[in-house]
């Protein structure tokens, strides 16, 4: 989660700050549009892409002086962290809370536009509201004072203004941005980037009337003149957002095509410079495939030993190594830790293991909850066999018994998955010591750990 959280919050800083400095000021709306929705994706996937790079490494020479083997595992301390509980749960809570928020200002919009009187209008409809409020959109509706409607005093300008949110569906831009926001309520670039989306959707209608209309000057003395309206849902889209020297200078602004051209393919090596310092993942690999093996069971111990902890003491009890496994250096997980055991020692029968016990007259085989022949055995598939376990000694109350018999434990496949789903979940811990004899270190070291069986 953590990795997730850097990785996308720095891709969404940087893309920001791209669009400010080198984007915004540019009249191509339309690709800026495109350019916000999409950082917002592409910093919520980067963090699952992983592009690994192996690179070979020289086979290092094994010898005697450089094995060590130590056969104990190494200390498990299993403790609550309440602290994470906590904020997880702080986390729910505001979620729940700014989601019921989210929620609740649909409904009202929903109501709104149901108690009111709707006329339709080209591609959209209006919805005439009593009280006193800008024309603002929401999805395919309008809202407009009925007052001010009824008496013909909404200018063509403001009509086209609302009807540019309406085609171009800007409320969908502003639905997704404040679910993210929801979402990660705890980060506030996203805040910055609804005020960009929102800012971005008014050039393009403001872009819509300067050029249905052609008057520049009039259209921006309406809109002064429009700009100290109350406010209405922070969902819909608002004539007077951001009534700024932006929005006024953006009109008369023009932006030639080969400068646009330009600082749009500026954007590819931006975009593969965050992919390679994210997604890229070196991997050193032997030129062997023994080091393909390696690296898998360094993977597997890594899981294992989570939060375990290790102490090391010489023969006077002093403690001279007291760490979690984490912790720990390369060099002392290769010479404390050994390899993760195998979750059972069961295996998959081969047709030609199976065709020898059906032909073994001392097969005894338990199956099923029954026990089983060599003859009863041809009645079965081998299919049917998703595991088994070989006893060479059995006993039964401490002796041994038919010991001239092969005996076979075998498993179907929801018997092996619930006896390996049952041997990770029980896990016990027993003290150990082991004294590590001088040649390793100067005088005799006491290793005290706890074992972990499964």
């Amino acid at each position: 989660m953590t990795d997730f959280l850097i990785k996308s919050t720095l891709s969404l800083v940087v893309l920001l700050g791209v669009y400010h400095f080198l984007l915004e000021k540019e009249k191509m709306h339309r690709f800026n549009r495109f350019y916000l929705l999409f950082a917002l994706v592409f910093s919520m996937v980067i963090p699952f892409i992983t592009i690994e790079v192996v690179q070979e490494i020289a086979q290092p020479t094994v010898t005697a002086g450089n094995i060590r083997i130590l056969q104990t595992t190494a200390v498990v301390v299993e403790e609550t962290n309440y602290t994470a509980i906590a904020l997880w749960g702080l986390y729910g809570l505001v979620t729940l809370v700014l989601a019921l928020r989210f929620m609740r200002n649909v409904i009202q919009i929903s109501k709104k536009m149901k108690s009111n009187t709707p006329i339709a209008y080209q591609n959209a409809q209006l919805v005439l509201v009593p009280e006193k409020t800008l024309p603002h959109t929401f999805l395919n509706t309008i809202f407009i004072n009925e007052t001010e409607y009824n008496n013909r005093e909404v200018e063509a300008e403001l009509y086209t203004h609302e009807l540019t949110h309406v085609t171009q569906k800007h409320t969908l831009d502003i639905l997704f941005i404040e679910v993210l926001k929801t979402v990660f309520w705890f980060n506030p670039i996203f805040i910055f980037y609804k005020k960009s989306i929102q800012l971005n959707h008014e050039f393009l209608a403001d872009e819509k009337v300067v050029h249905s209309y052609n008057n520049v000057p009039f259209y921006q003395s309406l809109l002064l003149s429009k700009a100290n309206a109350n406010p209405t849902f922070y969902l819909a889209s608002n004539l007077n957002y951001l009534i700024t020297k932006k929005r006024l200078l953006m009109m008369t602004k023009t932006t030639s095509s080969s400068k646009s051209f330009a600082k749009k393919i500026i954007l590819i090596p931006l975009f593969t410079g965050l992919v390679n310092l994210m997604c890229t993942q070196t991997i050193a690999q032997s030129s062997t495939n023994n080091n393909t093996t390696i690296q898998s069971e360094i993977k597997k111990r890594d899981v294992y030993y989570k939060g375990v902890r290790l102490i090391v003491k010489d023969d006077t009890k002093k403690v001279l190594l007291d760490k979690k496994y984490e912790a720990l250096t390369p060099n002392e997980k290769r010479f404390y830790i050994s390899n993760v055991p195998p979750e059972t020692s069961m295996k998959k029968p081969t047709q030609k293991e199976f065709d020898s016990w059906t032909k073994d007259p001392k097969f005894s085989g338990l199956f099923k909850g029954k026990k089983l022949n060599n003859i009863d055995l041809k009645k079965h598939d081998i299919k049917e066999i998703a595991g088994y376990i070989r006893f060479y000694s059995p006993s039964r109350n401490g002796k041994p018994y038919d010991i001239d018999l092969n005996h076979y434990a075998l498993f179907t496949n929801s018997e092996r998955e619930m006896i390996i789903k049952k041997s990770r979940k029980s896990v016990s811990y027993k003290v150990i010591e082991k004294t590590i004899k001088a040649g390793t270190f100067s005088n005799p070291v006491l290793i005290r750990m706890v074992e972990r069986n499964t």
